[in-house]
């Protein structure tokens, strides 16, 4: 009971000194009015630049945003460029490429202007250990037979043993089964030169004539025995020779002219 008394006469108490501060505020003149002015805007400014801080970091959300958008239009831009600059280079080595075989085959053709060949594109390899053939792009159609010699410019490649309507297969001169008359062309001593297991750039030259004299760097060239390779086509250079016991047996590797594993455009003598 004296508890409820004492909390109603502290609520009167309070109630009084609330209308006592009111009735001085009324009546307080301007200069006493600005002093309660400052502390009550000492009290709320914290919070009038909380809400303006809060406002300006939305605004700048908003910008934010909005850089984010513009930037992800500039990367699909860039894209897109970046992609048609691709095509533009691929286009590009595609012509390159042909310019550059139509220039080698129109070298070729200047080189071996004494024949009648076909130009012709390498399309497939099929080498192993035992065999080393290639398919080009020609074939019965376009007037290709078999026991036709196949070039490069930098010398031969071998001679065609099938054909098909558009297609033939080539028997190279690093082939196993290949064996190739030729001359030795310092000494014009002739020889054969056929495939190894052991190197596909190299050949076996043997039958090396007893009194001929073969020394490194000798180039070998087609003799035109045998019916198949015309005379005077480059095959490669003596790379080393070997002599043995019985000087019959006698034989030396030669290096092709024609690196095979670059192969990649030919012509086909035709006459």
């Amino acid at each position: 009971m004296y508890r409820k008394k004492k909390t109603g006469i502290i609520g009167i108490i309070i109630t009084i000194i609330i209308l006592i501060f009111l009735v001085v505020i009324t009546n307080t003149d301007i200069a006493k009015m600005s002093y309660v002015e400052n502390i009550v805007s000492t009290l709320v400014m914290p919070i009038q630049n909380g809400l303006t801080y809060l406002k300006g970091k939305l605004t700048g959300n908003d910008s934010f945003f909005q850089d984010i958008n513009n930037l992800k239009e500039e990367n699909e831009n860039l894209k897109k460029k970046n992609s048609e600059l691709e095509q533009s280079l691929r286009e590009y080595e595609i012509v390159k490429s042909e310019n550059d075989t139509l220039k080698e085959y129109m070298n070729l053709k200047d080189k071996y202007k004494d024949y009648t060949t076909m130009p012709a594109y390498v399309i497939n390899k099929d080498i192993s250990n035992y065999s080393n053939t290639v398919v080009i792009n020609v074939g019965e159609k376009d007037g290709i037979k078999e026991n036709m010699t196949v070039i490069a410019d930098e010398g031969l490649v071998g001679h065609v043993i099938s054909v098909t309507d558009h297609t033939s297969k080539v028997q190279t001169i690093i082939d196993t089964a290949t064996a190739v008359t030729s001359t030795i062309s310092t000494t014009k001593d002739t020889i054969i030169v056929q495939g190894t297991l052991e190197n596909s750039g190299e050949l076996k030259a043997t039958y090396i004539p007893t009194d001929a004299t073969v020394l490194q760097g000798d180039n070998v060239e087609t003799s035109g025995l045998g019916g198949i390779y015309p005379k005077g086509i480059h095959i490669g250079t003596i790379k080393e020779v070997y002599n043995t016991k019985n000087p019959t047996d006698r034989y030396a590797t030669v290096e092709t002219a024609v690196d095979f594993s670059k192969l990649a455009t030919v012509l086909v003598i035709t006459n």
